[in-house]
């Protein structure tokens, strides 16, 4: 049966397990829209391509699976720059395909062609421009394979218009093979037998948990772990989840808004076992005195991010799952003896470190604190939901006030930091998810980057929930001004922010506000009762800042607490 490039790329989608997809239409894609709705994958029609990928993102890590967005050439597809970078550096699994001029006309400065495949080669995991459609099945079969494999990553799929019109046989791909790609998964035993003779010797022992965790789906691998070994875990920003956050053997998040107690745990720990993480440097703070007392495990499915940081004792190379099912059984095999009293000290050093309370706040009775807003949420989901973050000072709060015991829960712009990430990230995590509650956390300022996705929500009947702290400023940039720059607030007022309750009223969804502290729970409750897109705007302290605060080139231990 000859089909056309356009139906083949629906055969490759359907046959890759994909149900939905998140794009804009336009000129170069308009035959792949058109075969597109005559099959059964649901499309999200987003306002913006931006919205698209971060969308896609939040269906990736919320459901675990590859996420997909569709564009169109030129500004359409330079307009996911921004989505895909962030894609890039949180290791988020995604296929973008964007149409492109006709073949013949690639090079000759054609209406609406760019040169997408060079613009994204520093922020995909790889990328294809299609020159035939003899090539078009097989390319984008493998764009898939990489996508999900190894460290996982973005990969652009580059299709010209008159190769979505060409008609040939079709033959389904093969299964891929690639020589010059063969991620390491199986780990190397003889490490791992090193870290249980460091289990078995260490007094002060800590697990540092990333996102590679969650990326591998080895949340619980680590959690058996941590408490057959009676080892205190960490997590970054993106490892949230990865170790249950109400567990007594959770420290909290690391780095420079993580606790006091886990902060000074890496000080002085004499044993890092550190997980799908890449030690960044809002984790590590001043590379030299990061756990300089400690022998330090690193296990990653990536080789180059060990030992690219941070000095490394055992390095492992193998996925994060697999490498702790083995590392399981070995621990099983072994005589660790009285854990509990072996590091007796250690637990009564870490419960003296948390008696500083160093996520405490005063919550009066005339200005709501945005701590107080996020607990009141925990409490009213009882940890349940799906939360997604904007940039800033909503995203730590995020972080530090609601507990996830489960993983893919908190997603959020962690590498790149993308303002405008939060709502179409939970319009993706909702398609994935249209039963639970899917939440924003967002700030003032962020949220209006990319709120015309309401109008996605609304059309989409996606119930996604925002949750607006506002301060009316650039909350972390204000807070950086007031802690470094003598309070000179140099262009982070945000003085001509919209009404939100009515531009929430203006896109057909509901606002909700609260302006004092015993209207913030109603306006939850209310909030999240309503089966449709909710704002819910509360007016916060305007000049409350994030603590604890490491200042930045700082050790993390070098903490502002206040």
């Amino acid at each position: 049966m000859k089909l056309s490039g356009a139906q083949i790329l629906m055969e490759v989608l359907k046959e890759e397990g994909v149900d939905t997809i998140f794009g804009y239409p336009g000129g170069a894609v308009i035959d792949i829209y058109d075969e597109m709705a005559k099959t059964d994958i649901h499309h999200v029609l987003v306002r913006h391509e931006q919205g698209a990928v971060h969308a896609a993102d939040g269906y990736a890590r919320a459901a675990g699976k590859v996420g997909v967005c569709l564009v169109t050439s030129g500004p359409g597809v330079t307009n996911t720059v921004t989505g895909i970078a962030s894609a890039y550096m949180d290791s988020v699994p995604m296929v973008i395909l964007s149409g492109q001029v006709p073949t013949a006309l690639i090079g000759n400065d054609a209406f609406q062609e760019v040169d997408i495949v060079g613009i994204t080669r520093p922020c995909t995991k790889h990328n294809y421009l299609v020159m035939s459609i003899e090539e078009l099945a097989s390319t984008v079969k493998e764009a898939f394979y990489l996508a999900r494999s190894g460290r996982p990553g973005p990969i652009l799929v580059d299709i010209p218009k008159d190769i979505t019109k060409d008609v040939m046989e079709y033959t389904p791909p093969g299964e891929v093979k690639l020589k010059s790609y063969n991620p390491t998964y199986n780990p190397n035993m003889k490490q791992l037998k090193k870290i249980v003779k460091l289990i078995e010797g260490s007094e002060r022992p800590i697990i540092f948990a990333g996102g590679g965790v969650i990326l591998a789906k080895g949340s619980q691998e680590l959690t058996d772990l941590a408490r057959k070994t009676r080892i205190p875990v960490t997590t970054s920003l993106m490892g949230l989840g990865a170790f249950p956050g109400s567990d007594p053997l959770s420290l909290g998040m690391i780095g420079m808004h993580g606790t006091y107690r886990a902060n000074m745990c890496t000080s002085v720990c004499d044993l890092m076992i550190s997980v799908g993480v890449r030690f960044d440097d809002r984790v590590t703070g001043k590379t030299d005195a990061f756990a300089s007392q400690s022998q330090i495990v690193h296990i990653d499915i990536d080789p180059t991010t060990i030992r690219k940081n941070i000095p490394v004792t055992v390095p492992v190379v193998g996925d994060c799952k697999i490498s702790l099912e083995h590392l399981n059984r070995l621990v099983d095999e072994v005589d660790l003896g009285d854990l509990g009293q072996k590091r007796k000290k250690w637990f009564a050093q870490i419960d003296e470190w948390e008696s500083t309370k160093s996520l405490a706040y005063e919550q009066g009775e005339d200005t709501i604190k945005p701590q107080y807003v996020v607990e009141k949420l925990y409490e009213l989901t009882k940890g349940q939901a799906i939360i997604t973050t904007e940039v800033g000072q909503n995203q730590m709060w995020a972080a530090q006030y609601y507990y996830y015991d489960q993983p893919n829960h908190y997603i959020t712009s962690g590498g790149l930091g993308a303002m405008g990430f939060g709502l179409p990230a939970a319009i993706g995590a909702q398609a994935a998810f249209p039963d639970k509650i899917v939440v924003d956390i967002a700030g003032d300022s962020s949220i209006q980057m990319n709120s015309q996705e309401l109008a996605t929500a609304v059309q989409s009947c996606l119930p996604v929930k925002v949750v607006i702290l506002n301060n009316g400023y650039m909350g972390m940039v204000r807070q950086w001004q007031e802690l470094f720059y003598d309070k000179r607030y140099v262009c982070t007022t945000m003085d001509c922010a919209p009404d939100f309750v009515k531009l929430a009223e203006a896109y057909g969804a509901v606002g909700l506000r609260a302006t004092n502290p015993a209207e913030v729970e109603s306006v939850l409750a209310e909030g999240l009762s309503i089966p449709k897109p909710v704002i819910m705007d509360f007016i916060v302290e305007k000049e409350e800042g994030v603590y604890p605060m490491v200042p930045a080139g700082a050790a993390i231990t070098e903490m502002l607490l206040v």
